[in-house]
């Protein structure tokens, strides 16, 4: 078949069994997304404003956190420069009130929880319980009407309830997206492809924080849910991520004993120790979601230097280093399942076997090119849409590297007992946003995946 025959009837053995699966658990993080399209001319007089000799040094290697105007600028001349995403805490009052005056074009639910939240209960009617660290007016507004709940408590009772049933005058988590388009110049830098640089001005999320009505009822939380979807520890810091710990390996222990397949959706993790914890969490896991620039820096945390160097050293990047990587990373931690996720293709290993696992990632590829495309999905219908979008024309050569070196077929190979799955993806040549694609992509895949499993 056809990739194109492959995309169309991936959508439809979803969207016909995606009611089967049962409620999904998402934590720990919510936040507010202020979106700024960003102008040449406007940054490049802000960077001289600021010193160009003291913005570029942090476009050359990105700081742990961000204490100033300069290293703001320079992170994001980072991501133009390489066109990929990165995301930094930014700890100093007087940039975040720089950012705050700097302006915003559009809010939007922020957070890979509210994403996620909004996507499988607001569009594919997947019914989950969300963590909402902060619950403001102006938060509980942008969550989509749907199967989306948060535990309250009433009179000592526990009770699920949507959103907006549950706002309050807290402080909202606001982080700033900067997000450019393919072609963007600014100095002498041009990015090679769209994306966006994040700063979190959120003392939220960077400190994990965990609701008590949450935390103190998870186990019933769990015994209804069917699976769960973690995230938001990329913030935590060598000295904040103890206390957090215990809760996640708590979280992860119930879980497990109650037999629900949990994923972790890694993020740009700055704080090697950090990096180094999450590694060491992975076993807990039943699948891991990463991008190529994830993967290098657990790869750097594992002492695989040299491959961390080779997976961001080719456009598009070499899938058996990308291979090899997943690999190394599935035998260190026993994680039965690794979705890497980058700008072209998508890839899977898996200690189990079965066309749905590629046909996962195929409905994926179609809701994250519809995102792009339409800005916004209502329904799983509006998936559907992308279909008239190219396949990757340079995801050819990434097949062929993988036939060559697996005798993959139809997008399936294998290698060393495992499954590896491919899928090349659907390119939308100007996207309306790329915020909330990563989380789409692997939302959409784990739970497309179970929804498709017999």
């Amino acid at each position: 078949m056809s990739w194109e025959e492959l995309y169309s009837s991936a959508f439809k053995k979803v969207r016909d069994n995606i009611a089967s699966v049962g409620r999904v658990l998402l934590a720990y993080n919510t936040n507010i997304d202020a979106i700024k399209y960003l102008y040449g001319r406007d940054l490049e007089e802000r960077v001289n404003k600021e010193g160009v000799e003291n913005v570029l040094p942090y476009s050359e290697e990105l700081p742990e956190r961000i204490t100033s105007v300069p290293e703001l600028l320079g992170s994001i001349l980072w991501s133009i420069r390489r066109g990929k995403a990165a995301e930094l805490f930014v700890e100093s009052c007087s940039t975040r009130f720089y950012m705050k005056r700097w302006g915003w074009d559009e809010l939007r639910m922020g957070g890979q929880v509210g994403i996620m939240a909004n996507l499988l209960g607001g569009v594919y009617g997947v019914p989950v319980i969300a963590h909402v660290p902060q619950l403001s007016k102006l938060q509980a507004g942008l969550f989509k009407d749907g199967p989306i709940y948060v535990p309250k408590l009433e009179g000592g009772k526990l009770k699920l309830v949507h959103p907006s049933e549950f706002s309050g005058d807290e402080e909202s988590c606001i982080h700033y997206i900067y997000e450019f388009p393919r072609g963007f110049r600014v100095l002498d830098f041009e990015a090679p492809r769209e994306n966006r640089f994040i700063g979190a001005a959120d003392d939220y999320n960077t400190n994990l924080f965990i609701r008590d009505e949450f935390k103190s009822n998870f186990e019933g939380l769990a015994d209804s849910s069917e699976l769960a979807i973690i995230s938001g520890l990329q913030a935590l810091t060598e000295e904040n991520y103890r206390e957090p710990f215990e809760t996640i390996r708590a979280h992860l222990e119930v879980l497990e004993e109650k037999g629900i397949p949990a994923h972790l959706e890694f993020a740009f993790t700055p704080d090697e120790t950090v990096r180094r914890e999450i590694l060491g969490l992975l076993g807990k896991f039943w699948s891991v979601g990463l991008n190529e620039v994830e993967l290098a820096s657990i790869m750097d945390v594992m002492g695989e230097k040299a491959l961390a160097e080779k997976l961001l050293a080719n456009d598009p990047v070499d899938p058996i280093a990308v291979t090899e990587a997943m690999l190394k990373l599935a035998e260190k931690t026993g994680v039965r399942r690794i979705h890497f996720h980058t700008y072209g293709y998508y890839l899977a290993l898996t200690d189990y076997k079965g066309e749905f696992v590629r046909d996962a990632l195929l409905f994926a590829a179609l809701a994250a090119a519809a995102k792009a495309k339409l800005g916004d999905v209502r329904s799983i219908d509006d998936v559907v849409r992308a279909m008239d979008v190219p396949v990757n024309e340079k995801a050819a050569a990434v097949e062929g590297a993988l036939v060559k070196e697996y005798g993959m077929k139809d997008g399936i190979g294998e290698i060393d007992g495992y499954q590896l799955s491919f899928i090349p993806t659907k390119i939308v040549a100007k996207p309306k946003s790329t915020v909330g694609i990563g989380d789409t992509i692997s939302s959409s895949a784990f739970v497309g995946e179970f929804a498709l499993r017999e």
